[in-house]
């Protein structure tokens, strides 16, 4: 049986599909590893797929309690080789520390946001569907969305529109933004999506809609994923066993240029090697399949046997 068949023949949530199974599972199962890490562990569609091709003790870690709950249900056959633990990526040296894993074989991380969430008009993350401008992964926290689009300067929307979003109209959108909330606070997605639409026009068919980017962009900033990404790849690869593996999935290049970037540097030393010279990319049968899964971009390193 295929590692695909593995996965779908289990007890899995069917809004989440989870990008390149067979792919992942290929390269974190290799040596069959011991200890498995996943750091995003959402619906828990990965992990259950390595789960069942191996016969590993997993961690897995999310910020999101509505995931860690699925999650807990999707991987509840295998007993108590599963630890589930609310923490940020971002954490992983403490979260393996307090969870009883001294190192691990396989370290996952699928930056992509689950479905679970960006399906959830309550959650704010999609304008597809009018919801409140929230955006927190973790509902812990106390920035939303909504305060950055109502409190913050003009100056410093455009900064994190143009920087997360990378969003060329950036002060065009900051300041019709500012413009509209003096009038009244902006409290919701199809609220924002509008302003947005007033400023750059209406979806046009076969391209990404025009609010894409800016909702991005507060995303990012509401959950400083780019902070938390910056301490995963600091610390995580020292925390992999020898021959130990690596494995990052991004979705944009703001993700994948530090991601390229680190697994290169640790690259060029003895104690690390890039199992892919060059990016692993879905296949045009996933993508029709699942298209979601068409800017899902995996790099991979090992860490030496010495």
């Amino acid at each position: 049986m295929s590692l695909a068949a593995i996965y779908e023949d289990g007890a899995t949530d069917r809004r989440h599909v989870p990008v390149m199974v067979e792919e992942v599972c290929g390269l974190l199962s290799a040596h069959g590893p011991l200890a498995f890490v996943d750091v995003t562990v959402g619906a828990g569609g990965h992990a259950a797929a390595i789960m069942r091709a191996t016969g590993a003790r997993m961690l897995g870690l999310d910020r999101d309690e509505a995931a860690l709950g699925v999650a807990r249900e999707q991987l509840a056959e295998f007993g108590d080789r599963v630890v589930l633990h609310r923490a940020d990526f971002g954490e992983i040296r403490s979260a393996m520390q307090e969870c009883g894993f001294a190192g691990a074989d396989a370290i996952l991380a699928d930056l992509g946001m689950s479905s679970l969430a960006l399906d959830d008009p309550a959650r704010g993350f999609s304008f597809k569907a009018d919801g409140p401008l929230d955006m927190r992964m973790d509902q812990r926290q106390q920035l939303r969305a909504y305060d950055l689009v109502n409190e913050e300067s003009e100056e410093e929307l455009a900064r994190i529109i143009y920087t997360y979003g990378e969003e060329r109209a950036s002060r065009r959108i900051a300041r019709v933004i500012v413009e509209s909330r003096r009038r009244h606070p902006i409290e919701t997605t199809g609220e924002l999506r509008a302003i947005i639409e007033r400023v750059l026009g209406g979806h046009r068919r076969g391209g990404a809609h025009p609010a894409t980017r800016t909702f991005q962009a507060l995303r990012i900033a509401v959950n400083r994923e780019m902070e938390s990404l910056a301490e995963l790849l600091r610390d995580a690869p020292a925390m992999l066993n020898p021959r130990g593996r690596m494995l990052v999935i991004a979705y944009h290049s703001l993700e994948d240029r530090p991601v390229k970037e680190r697994f290169r540097e640790l690259a060029r030393s003895e104690e690390y090697v890039a199992i892919a010279r060059k990016v692993i990319k879905p296949s045009s049968a996933e993508t029709s399949r699942n298209p979601r899964a068409r800017s899902a971009r995996i790099r991979c390193i090992e860490r030496s046997a010495r």
